[in-house]
């Protein structure tokens, strides 16, 4: 842990650019597809789908959406 706190430490000293680039580098790295994950997400995305699909679950419009959080 000291590490982590000795890299943070080490993050803030930077130039606001030089942040920014490493910010979206750790992001980045972050990106990577893990099979898990996907088949997870296909599997509640098709769920979504047949529930739909069976009449369970409704869709909702934009405006509808925005509107709850006025």
């Amino acid at each position: 842990m000291s590490d982590t706190k000795e890299i943070i430490k080490d993050a803030l000293s930077l130039k606001p650019v030089e942040k920014a680039k490493l910010v979206d580098q750790v992001l980045s790295s972050l990106d990577k597809s893990d099979r898990e994950i996907d088949e997870l997400w296909a599997k509640e995305a098709e769920s979504r789908a047949d529930a739909y699909d069976k009449g369970k679950l409704r869709s909702a419009s934009l405006a509808e959406i925005l509107e709850k959080y006025k």
